[in-house]
């Protein structure tokens, strides 16, 4: 029992307790909220706002306009050169639709301008839709093995919301046409045509994406309770059947033996069908092997140069090749092309495509756009600044073609098959300023052929590991 003083003194320090937490409580809210907009703060933004009539004729302007088009830069929006002192061979241009396949038709470009280097009464053109069914297959057992060897970490590990954030996607680079075309061949689009789904991606892609995840909590499930690994496979093999099934309705059934015959331009066949498989035509078309006659150059001035790094988890095939490239300075990337242009080999190479690009003419250049004079302001970020902030990176593969040299071999412009239709650009073509080329080109494919020594035993070094989250390992789309 408490007399009554001992009970006052206890309420008393009760609520002294309870004023204290309040006020702590108080200042810790305040404390929170200054990061926040005040209404100190909004005002002395207004503060800064001109109501001259220039501003409001600036204001009046760009709300009934595309920014493109009241920024572009008159004194750059006439015509360019389009002669080039180094040029390869021109071919039919192709057309992704809707779709994020860049990287193979980049790739099959590349081969197909190869294959007509041999044989140049020929041509020919590769099946898109062959060569997206078994990367769509591939790319979904890579994400059900993928679970499967993350099972025991925890749901929010970050390799685990790797594999469940993006399942399955139509991006890719190189490395997966040489690794696909290698297991599964080739065959000519005539065997094997275009569908609505391999023209128009999204749909098919989403549904694939739902149903993977899906599977992937069973297979994490199955990990959990210990099943063993034989059964775990019995019942991934089972999931991918229906993948398949899901793949064989939207793109078609890739054939295993197909009649073909080679024809000239005109288009008139050059000699008797042949049944071929789709690997066997590959060889007659490729010839031998992709991997080891190539290595992936990257422009990334955030890491040292001269390095040659792995990019973890970023292939198509489980059993494929990762993606690797050696980092070097743009000035041996552009020796390098120079070197395979002027021996007539067309390359892979990806860019941000949609920096300063004038998608009327087909022309690419730093000074199109004049966004700072616009809205009175500087953007300074340098190419490593951007690259780091997620503000600039690979998004677009196209094919290298040609090069404008000066007097001193030195480039002034750069030349590539796009894959947006022949109607696009330049008859299908985009040209690109150096200055702007060298800003926003990431990567390029090159026969080691044009490469020189010092940089080959640079490639063959042990590569870095790095994780395919940093922001200039995106696909090109």
């Amino acid at each position: 029992m408490h007399t009554f003083e001992q009970t006052i003194k206890i309420i008393i320090m009760k609520k002294s307790i309870i004023l204290i937490i309040s006020l702590a409580t108080g200042l810790i809210a305040v404390k929170a909220q200054t990061g926040g907009i005040s209404k100190e703060m909004l005002s002395e933004i207004q503060k800064e706002q001109s109501a001259s009539p220039a501003n409001r004729a600036i204001h009046n302007a760009i709300a009934a306009n595309s920014i493109d088009a009241l920024a572009k830069n008159h004194q750059n929006a006439g015509a360019f050169d389009t002669w080039f002192s180094v040029e390869t061979k021109s071919q039919s241009i192709t057309d992704q639709k809707s779709s994020g396949r860049c990287w193979m038709f980049s790739g099959l470009n590349v081969l197909r301008s190869n294959f007509t280097q041999k044989a140049d009464s020929l041509s020919i053109s590769f099946s898109q839709a062959y060569l997206f069914f078994w990367d769509q297959l591939e790319k979904a057992n890579l994400m059900l093995q993928g679970v499967i060897d993350t099972g025991k970490k925890p749901i929010d590990d970050q390799r685990v919301q790797f594999f469940f954030k993006s399942p399955i996607g139509d991006g890719g680079t190189f490395c997966g046409v040489a690794d696909l075309t290698e297991k599964y061949g080739l065959v000519p689009t005539e065997v094997m045509p275009e569908t609505y789904s391999t023209d128009n991606t999204s749909k098919a892609r989403s549904l694939i994406a739902s149903k993977l995840r899906e599977y992937g909590l069973h297979l994490r499930d199955m990990v959990a309770k210990g099943r063993s690994a034989s059964d775990i496979k019995k019942e991934k093999t089972k999931m991918l059947g229906q993948i398949y099934r899901m793949l064989q309705l939207t793109i078609g059934e890739p054939p295993q033996t197909f009649t073909y015959a080679f024809k000239d331009k005109s288009g008139k066949a050059v000699g008797p069908a042949k049944e071929y498989t789709p690997q066997s035509f590959f060889q007659e078309v490729v010839g031998g092997p992709i991997n080891g006659s190539f290595i992936m150059a990257m422009n990334d001035p955030r890491r040292p140069y001269y390095k040659t790094y792995e990019v973890e988890y970023d292939r198509h095939t489980y059993d494929g090749h990762n993606w690797k490239y050696v980092n070097l300075p743009m000035e041996d990337i552009e020796q390098m092309a120079i070197a395979s242009l002027k021996d007539g080999r067309k390359m892979y190479s990806s860019y941000d495509v949609g920096k300063f690009l004038d998608r009327q003419r087909g022309y690419a250049d730093t000074e199109n756009f004049d966004y700072e004079a616009l809205f009175g302001t500087t953007f300074g970020m340098d190419k490593a600044q951007r690259i780091s902030t997620f503000d600039s990176g690979s998004t677009h593969a196209m094919t290298l073609t040609a090069v404008d040299l000066d007097a001193e071999g030195k480039a002034i412009k750069w030349k590539v098959e796009n894959s947006w239709g022949a109607s696009w650009g330049q008859q299908g073509c985009l040209i690109m300023t150096d200055r702007w080329f060298r800003e926003y080109m990431f990567r390029l494919v090159v026969n080691k052929k044009y490469v020189p020594e010092h940089i080959l035993k640079v490639y063959d070094t042990k590569p870095i590991m790095v994780m395919p989250e940093d922001p200039l390992f995106l696909p090109d789309l």
